[in-house]
């Protein structure tokens, strides 16, 4: 931890090469004399159901682009030449709807 506190007080670092060569020297010694035990275990990790759902709807949202390019565009135009009303109606029931839907989730 020294090394940490060293760095947020804006010194450099010097007790790491000796703890890292430490680390390795065990790491080497513990091989040497067969103490290798992840072989000898068989690990295993359960996904739940509703991570593997999170983790294909982050792939999808990561291979979609992030807006519609073209519906920008219109509304672009459309707010150029004065051609775009706000239905506030819509707007407030998308609201109520986005609400609801956040309320939802926990």
């Amino acid at each position: 931890m020294a090394g940490i506190d060293n760095i947020r007080s804006g010194h450099s670092l010097t007790n790491t090469s000796r703890s890292s060569q430490r680390a390795d020297n065990h790491s080497s010694e513990a091989k040497a004399h067969g103490a290798d035990k992840a072989s000898n275990h068989d690990d295993a990790v359960s996904i739940s159901s509703q991570s593997k759902r999170l983790g294909e709807m982050q792939d999808k949202l990561a291979s979609s682009p992030a807006f519609d390019d073209a519906k920008v565009q219109a509304i672009k135009e459309a707010i150029a030449n004065g051609s775009y009303v706000v239905d506030a109606d819509k707007l407030a029931d998308n609201m109520i709807k986005f609400e609801k839907e956040l309320g939802g989730l926990n």
